[in-house]
């Protein structure tokens, strides 16, 4: 049901980006007409939910047309700094410096949580280690451990891979894996360490490379990866991915996902805002492999 329907999204990406018209664009004496077109920029592990979004909303309100696209949580947070677009999508919380930023350049960015997410850490299907401590992550992606055999696995060199800088689940799991959530560790990653520009971009090198690992939200998890539980420390529990285990806070890597706008929205913004908060609107959260929110 996931990958059929992240199929049919990738069908009518084009469609949502090309229809409608600007909400930027200003009638000839210089109000602002309704907006039939929203804006919508940012999260790359938002962007398969957004567009399904999309899709859904147009049934629902059709004269409202969506433009969805992704470029990393900075890319939208930016473009709301700057004022280019209506909803910005993020996987991390707004930053100070960049609240600080939008002020200082006319924005009022309002938080919204509108979903959440697991960040499930993989690998091929062939690597015989089943699961890893936060401790043995940090130290196998900031370069203290380089092969598999220190972790219970095969005599491999270990192949790290991450998103790019500018993405939210980047910097996510620098400050809350690598680092552990500790303030003032300033730990990096390993200068070796792959950087890839998508999530499906870590999927397809997990498939096809034995020594790689990575980490990706949950909603991209498919069955021709294997996916490790993950402890807090040596001695607990190791707990894999799911909704359950998110919402009832067993498992340790999993985050809130973020929609800003700029100040409190209004008129049709607000109305897609409500309704994506609503139960028809998060069904498609689970559909998609993420986690609903819990009210």
């Amino acid at each position: 049901m996931k990958i059929c329907r992240l199929f049919l999204i990738g069908l009518i990406t084009l469609s949502i980006s090309l229809a409608g018209c600007s909400g930027f664009k200003s009638s000839p004496n210089g109000s602002s007409p309704p907006i039939t077109k929203i804006e919508n920029k940012g999260s790359d592990t938002i962007v398969n939910l957004a567009l399904a979004w999309a899709e859904e909303y147009q049934e629902v309100n059709p004269s409202v047309y969506l433009s969805v696209t992704g470029g990393g949580s900075g890319t939208g947070i930016a473009a709301l700094i700057n004022n280019t677009v209506d909803i910005a999508n993020a996987s991390r919380r707004m930053k100070d410096v960049e609240r600080e930023t939008a002020i200082s350049n006319g924005s009022d960015p309002v938080e919204f949580i509108i979903a959440r997410d697991a960040i499930a850490i993989i690998v091929h299907l062939e690597n015989p280690v089943d699961n890893l401590t936060l401790q043995q992550i940090s130290a196998i992606y900031s370069g203290a451990i380089d092969n598999w055999k220190d972790v219970g696995g095969e005599d491999r060199p270990i192949v790290r891979l991450s998103r790019e800088t500018n993405s939210g689940t980047h910097v996510y799991f620098l400050e809350e894996v690598i680092r552990l959530g500790e303030k003032g560790n300033k730990t990096l990653f390993s200068q070796n360490t792959l950087l890839l520009p998508s999530s499906e971009g870590i999927g397809a090198e997990i498939r096809q490379n034995p020594n790689a690992i990575g980490y990706d939200g949950l909603g991209y998890v498919t069955d021709d990866m294997k996916v490790l539980g993950i402890a807090t420390a040596a001695g607990e529990a190791y707990v894999l991915p799911s909704p359950e285990t998110v919402n009832n806070g067993q498992y340790p890597v999993a985050r809130d996902l973020y929609m800003y706008t700029n100040g409190n929205p209004e008129g049709i913004i607000k109305d897609y805002l409500d309704w994506i908060l609503s139960t028809d609107a998060q069904k498609i959260v689970a559909e998609l492999g993420f986690v609903p929110i819990i009210k």
